[in-house]
């Protein structure tokens, strides 16, 4: 048996993941490993883990195997699950494209969100549909030291509340989750933006993302923003028939998010892998104890 497991390191945006090739789902990976794997000094480091195994190998995937073959099994970095990650389904992408598993064009992503469409282009650039946002009803604040804003209640797949504020700064240090009220709006955590405009139809966001701390960007954040920004400035496509397409800067990059007349909303930036290498066997069984 091997005594070494296969690893790359990947970012979309800077937001960066420990990528797990498993097609048949055999690698051992539980929170603890994962959160070893993801820590920056003592460990690979990344915001989270892709664990990239064939749908119909992961019993969470088997029912989205006829349509699609690979499932993005996404960690956080501190180990616990989580529904979607938009950057992390782009460099996904980009990783099986290396792999030799698909080329240029149109694929199926599956993950815990739903399935996901995603296109390769010619560029380099990758774009996914992240599905439709949904907006809870009821009024949700968001708070960091004295300051308090009201928040816009935005889900992709997974919880997000959008704050416009005044300056990025007043975000402050984003190493603790913001204090959200009420404690109903999201029963298992939040990740929360905070929003400042840059010119028209474009914006800049600082992201708090559950289970990771601020990171340099966050996929399905940035939709998130760009629909509660639309709809802010009084733009609904579903009402208009016009799609609204948002530049939105993060502290990693830019992400372009159109949001569609039929509610579908899709994300491109770029996906790049930067190194691949081998993780010890040995010392990864000893985190799974």
């Amino acid at each position: 048996m091997s005594t070494r497991i296969a690893f790359l390191k990947g970012h979309g945006t800077e937001n960066d993941f420990v990528i797990v090739p498993d097609p048949e789902n055999a690698i051992d990976l539980p929170p603890s490993a994962v959160a070893a794997l993801c820590d920056r000094r003592a460990g690979i480091g990344g915001d989270g883990l892709l664990h990239v195994v064939r749908s119909a190998a992961h019993p969470e995937a088997k029912e989205m195997a006829a349509e699609a073959e690979w499932f993005m099994d996404y960690r956080n970095g501190d180990g616990s699950i989580a529904e979607m990650c938009g950057n992390g389904v782009r460099v996904f992408a980009r990783y099986l494209q290396r792999a030799g598993h698909v080329g240029e064009g149109d694929l199926a992503v599956a993950t815990r969100g739903g399935v996901k469409r995603v296109h390769l282009a010619k560029d380099g650039d990758v774009t996914v549909g992240m599905g439709k946002a949904r907006l809870p009803e009821g009024e949700v604040t968001v708070s960091v030291g004295e300051r308090s804003w009201p928040a816009r209640n935005v889900n992709m797949g997974n919880p997000h509340a959008v704050a416009f504020v005044e300056d990025l700064a007043h975000a402050g240090d984003l190493l603790a989750p913001p204090p959200f009220s009420p404690a109903s709006a999201y029963p298992d955590g939040v990740n929360v933006e905070f929003v400042v405009d840059r010119g028209p139809r474009h914006v800049a966001l600082r992201v708090h993302e559950r289970g990771a701390g601020e990171t340099r960007s966050c996929g399905t954040g940035a939709c998130a923003v760009a629909v509660a920004t639309a709809r802010r400035d009084g733009a609904d496509p579903a009402v208009t028939g016009t799609p609204a397409t948002y530049t939105v800067d993060v502290p990693g990059g830019t992400l372009v998010i159109t949001e569609l007349p039929d509610g579908e909303i899709e994300m491109t930036g770029p996906a790049v892998i930067v190194a691949e290498g081998e993780i010890d066997a040995d010392w990864l069984a000893s985190l799974a104890g």
